[in-house]
């Protein structure tokens, strides 16, 4: 019988301490991620709240899907980076402390754009970056060094600065079997009995494989 790998490993890879699973590391009641999604860099991929979520200050969340795969240097602007933009200068004087930080309310209650949300089995190429309030959508593909600044549709392929939709992986009518199917949703033993389909077969092969239609041992 096939063995599930363990969500619970922060290091899933063994000698590759680069490359950690999210959900058992992240602490932050701000970030809500699914499970085997995976962050990868050389330097430090622990630190993944504090050098790749940056501006968090809330109450806006991060939720990432399950099945995402994180490029190296992947960047979150959050919703906490917005300056105001309605009168003479942008700059946040009351920060900067003295008498200025008299005015506080001049830069608390900032219009946000909402949760920042990635969608099931995502993947963000090195060094992306993704602004407040966007959704990515399940399936889709963010090409190395983008800045997305606009919600990407489910199986969208997007790139470039700001990002822009390249073309999608599949047919439309495809698209909406394969979120039918959900297979980021099968029981775990399920998906692993499946790898190989999940990862090369066609949607046909999906929809065979999946729970109920699946013959044992056939994938």
């Amino acid at each position: 019988m096939p063995v599930p790998a363990d969500p619970t490993a922060v290091h899933p890879m063994p000698g590759q301490p680069r490359l950690v699973l999210l959900k058992p590391l992240v602490t932050s009641p701000l970030i809500e991620v699914g499970e085997f999604s995976y962050y990868d860099d050389p330097d430090d991929p622990t630190a993944f709240e504090t050098r790749n979520v940056l501006y968090h200050y809330g109450p806006e969340k991060l939720v990432i899907g399950r099945f995402c795969a994180l490029g190296e240097g992947v960047r979150f602007i959050m919703n906490g980076a917005n300056h105001r933009m309605d009168g003479p200068s942008t700059f946040p004087f009351p920060i900067m402390g003295g008498s200025w930080a008299d005015h506080f309310d001049l830069i608390t209650g900032l219009p946000g754009r909402g949760d920042t949300v990635l969608g099931h089995d995502v993947w963000l190429g090195y060094r992306a970056m993704v602004m407040p309030g966007v959704r990515i959508g399940h399936g889709a593909i963010v090409a190395s060094g983008s800045v997305v600044v606009d919600d990407v549709p489910d199986y969208g392929v997007v790139g470039g600065n700001p990002a822009r939709l390249i073309r999608r992986r599949h047919s439309p009518a495809d698209i909406d079997r394969l979120l039918a199917l959900a297979w980021w949703d099968w029981p775990i033993e399920h998906i692993t009995e499946h790898v190989r389909t999940i990862m090369s077969g066609s949607v046909d092969d999906l929809e065979r494989a999946a729970p109920g239609n699946a013959k044992a041992g056939t994938a």
